[in-house]
């Protein structure tokens, strides 16, 4: 006889097998016109309202802005980054260039990847379109829908989360008046959760990817030590189109300095008695 928690996993993997079959019976009903017209147009307003950026769901829904048949190319400049990246690989590897290929047409589209620039991606590296939508729908870092000229990620695990990074989350879709993965009717902001930015020790934070300038401008920088007062001040600056200092906000803090300054390692630290780093 099976332990209790197979059992319970077990009716668990049924239900869910009876649910799936269930959808996929219901998939196969032919729906009625006005039914199916008034699904897509669910499903449509669902795409641009409500799908997050990067964790949207696996399929593709076309919309005015985003469908397979619009024209999309590198640009010139581009391109030329384009040969450059591709000589880093061996030529039967062309597909090995398609994460820093997807970076740069994201780069190039305002901070998102159409499916369009992911079909001529393909193209490129002489694979299937399949194999560029598998890249880009499985790292975070690719946003598929469109995103502000300003995509503020909050970091959002444990240290940052202890440290005040909701605060900061809320403070900031309160001031822009946005909810999490929407974009400011100007265009010019939008919010996201982003996991680990490997700064600790001087949470919370936010990364800011900067596309207001296209690819030739394009920035990424981190803003540490945050207080809510101050994540609205760096907004107001961004929005006037000044840079603000990257890094550390404590005034106190140098990089990921102890406020005030050191408090050890003030000199050469003494080698270790029981050997010569001379003989090594």
């Amino acid at each position: 006889m099976l332990p209790p928690a197979a059992r319970l996993a077990a009716r668990r993997l049924l239900r869910l097998a009876s649910s799936s079959a269930s959808e996929a019976a219901a998939r196969r009903l032919a729906p009625s016109p006005i039914a199916a017209s008034s699904y897509a147009a669910a499903a449509r307003g669902s795409a641009s309202s409500s799908r997050l950026f990067s964790t949207a769901l696996n399929y593709h829904i076309d919309s005015p802005e985003n469908k397979p048949d619009m024209k999309w190319e590198f640009t010139e400049a581009n391109m030329k980054k384009v040969k450059e990246i591709l000589s880093h690989y061996p030529s039967n590897y062309k597909q090995s260039g398609i994460i820093p290929l997807l970076d740069l047409a994201q780069q190039q589209h305002g901070g998102w990847v159409p499916v369009a620039a992911m079909d001529a991606i393909a193209k490129i590296v002489e694979v299937a379109p399949i194999r560029v939508y598998e890249v880009a729908t499985f790292y975070t870092m690719f946003n598929r829908t469109k995103v502000g000229k300003y995509h503020l990620l909050v970091c959002g695990t444990t240290p940052c989360m202890i440290r005040g990074s909701r605060e900061i989350e809320d403070t900031l879709l309160e001031h822009l008046g946005v909810k999490r993965n929407e974009v400011t009717s100007d265009g010019l902001f939008s919010v996201g959760e982003m996991e680990c930015m490997g700064c600790c020790v001087n949470a919370p934070m936010i990364a800011v990817a900067d596309y207001s300038k296209g690819s030739e401008g394009y920035t990424y920088n981190y803003y540490e030590d945050l207080t809510p007062k101050r994540v609205v001040e760096i907004v107001e600056m961004l929005r006037r189109g000044e840079t603000p200092p990257r890094g550390t906000q404590h005034p106190e803090r140098k990089n990921c300095g102890p406020a005030g300054g050191n408090t050890t390692l003030h000199g050469e630290p003494k080698p270790p008695p029981c050997r010569d780093l001379d003989a090594c």
